[in-house]
């Protein structure tokens, strides 16, 4: 999924620059037949925030290490980011890799 965002910003008299971000951002798929928890930090001490159904494709915004866990693709200490204050384990997300996929969290 990509999102452009264009913004028109006024120069000199008439003339008109035009600045473009784009973000991509992918979709990885949970393991078959987990119900992931999503937790409100990187690691298994955070708050419960909700419970992924089976089947679930989630975003990754960013990833950063915490908690080791063991899941359906390995031991990993990566958690990734889905959303604002929302982590899962990554060694319950079928990336492809057994390292990090998307920038670290700052």
């Amino acid at each position: 999924m990509s999102v452009d965002h264009a913004q028109e910003a006024e120069s000199s008299g008439e003339e008109k620059a035009t600045l473009t971000a784009a973000t991509t951002v992918r979709y990885y798929s949970v393991a078959p037949g987990v119900r992931l928890n999503v937790r409100s930090g990187p690691g298994t001490g955070y708050d419960i925030t909700r419970v992924l159904p089976e089947g679930a494709r989630v975003p990754i915004y960013c990833q950063t290490p915490g908690t080791w866990v063991s899941g359906s693709y390995g031991t990993s200490n990566i958690w990734d980011n889905i959303s604002n204050g929302e982590f899962v384990s990554d060694a319950y997300v079928q990336t492809g890799s057994d390292g990090y996929v998307a920038d670290r969290c700052g």
